[in-house]
């Protein structure tokens, strides 16, 4: 089966009808057309999925991949343009010029927490890049995964993109019978995996991985909305969101005052008693809540920390060890582990533990306190005053760096990982530069030529 799946792929590839420009622009107008007409659907296995509002869906992962698609409509011709390049002036009357193509059949792996985005999204910039599909989201989304396999079977012809269902099982075997690219969305510990058995066919592989994600506050802040902030961006999702802040790092001098303020917002946007609001969003299964409850165990709840059969609610955590493995893993949850400075050493003693995180988070109203964080903390994006945002513009590259993973995404920077630069050299037979040959090599006549043409 899974043969027949990639044989299928790669012939309607050769056919080169994804190299159309209009064939391209089509799909993703089909796709958009699609969307639009089964949103109902797609918020309602959202919902039952993780429990989460339409809002929050509809402004999280369907609005998100519409700008996408929209993006993609208006620029995927200038994208397209063979680029002209600057020739050595020895080679006179060369041109040199790089061309844009697809890969062939990329395999995108989606994860299950943004099911409906992190599938969509980097599906519309390999159809955008002319490539032929094969998407495999999550086990665990199920309702969402078995919505996507419907709504692609209805807007495209299954030789060229195709949605497959299952468990690690046919993850391996795709990858083992081989394809063009591998794009995953995921852990680490399967991201390192996915690479380790792509580089038995040298498979180019693009990681968007997770990490602990700090949030760094300044004492030179406004500290209602910087906790209205926070509130909103770590417990989005119920923490499930690989770019939430992971912990918290606050200034000795707001520590309380702040505390007091995330507590204030925590009620104010989901109540006393967030386990009985039905807006409240849901933890993906049994096993990840058990999960998050034992990352609890023998630390200090400063408040929150009652659960459900189905979730937990938003919870503070002050100032856990370094060693537990609330601070050695990705939270994934809705905790917030809290710690104070009074230096940047201090700051930086805490992050240098979990080095390259996904995201950093910086809040300050002192531009020289940010520079010094920036310049002392590798990561793969940086938020600065707010959260979350930054993965929204797709004017910006979103990536990782070291262990939060590797190639970049959104907008162009989409067309530009789902297709190969290929450079073209073209010359011409109206004379020849005979130093350059064995016959007559004459080194001082090279460099003197070299010289003159600078």
């Amino acid at each position: 089966m899974i043969n027949k799946i990639i044989e299928d792929k790669r012939d309607f590839f050769y056919s080169n009808i994804t190299k159309s420009i209009s064939f391209r622009i089509e799909m993703l107008k089909r796709l958009k057309k699609n969307i639009i007409k089964y949103e109902k659907y797609i918020l309602e296995a959202l919902r039952k999925d993780l429990g989460r509002s339409d809002f929050v869906s509809y402004t999280a992962e369907v609005k998100p991949v519409l700008e996408e698609i929209d993006y993609f409509i208006k620029n995927i011709k200038n994208l397209s343009k063979t680029e002209k390049k600057k020739t050595s002036k020895l080679y006179l009357g060369y041109k040199s010029y790089v061309l844009k193509e697809p890969f062939g059949v990329c395999f995108v792996i989606a994860p299950w927490n943004y099911p409906f985005l992190l599938s969509i999204a980097p599906l519309i910039g390999a159809i955008a890049g002319g490539n032929c599909v094969i998407l495999k989201p999550s086990e665990y989304s199920k309702h969402t995964s078995y919505m996507l396999k419907t709504l692609i079977k209805k807007t495209f012809d299954s030789s060229f993109c195709e949605v497959v269902l299952g468990e690690k099982e046919i993850v391996q075997g795709i990858i083992d019978i081989g394809v063009d690219f591998v794009f995953f969305t995921g852990g680490i510990e399967v991201g390192k995996a996915i690479m380790e058995r792509a580089s038995k066919n040298l498979t180019p592989v693009a990681l968007e991985l997770g990490g602990k994600s700090p949030c760094i506050v300044d004492k030179n802040v406004d500290i209602r909305k910087t906790a209205k902030r926070v509130v909103w961006g770590k417990f989005l999702n119920a923490g499930q969101t690989c770019i939430a802040p992971d912990y918290l790092i606050v200034h000795k001098d707001i520590s309380d005052k702040f505390i007091k303020n995330l507590e204030k917002y925590i009620i104010k946007f989901w109540g006393k008693e967030p386990l009985k609001n039905k807006n409240y969003p849901r933890i993906i299964n049994k096993k990840a809540l058990n999960s998050c409850l034992d990352l609890l165990k023998d630390t200090d709840i400063i408040y929150g920390g009652k659960y459900s059969n189905t979730s937990l609610e938003p919870t503070l955590v002050f100032s856990p060890s370094m060693k537990s493995d609330i601070m050695k893993r990705e939270i994934f949850a809705p905790i917030l582990p809290i710690f104070t400075y009074e230096t940047k050493k201090d700051i930086y003693d805490i992050v240098n533990k979990n080095k390259n995180p996904l995201s950093l988070y910086v809040f300050s109203k002192n531009n020289s306190f940010v520079k010094d964080i920036l310049k002392n903390i590798a990561s793969g994006c940086v938020c600065i005053n707010d959260v979350i945002l930054q993965v929204s513009n797709h004017n910006l590259p979103f990536e990782g760096v070291g262990n939060s993973g590797m190639c970049g995404y959104h907008g162009k920077y989409s067309f530009e990982l789902f297709t190969h630069k290929r450079a073209v050299l073209k010359g011409h037979f109206k004379f020849d530069i005979e130093a350059r040959y064995p016959h007559k090599e004459n080194l001082s006549l090279i460099k003197n030529i070299s010289k003159i043409l600078k």
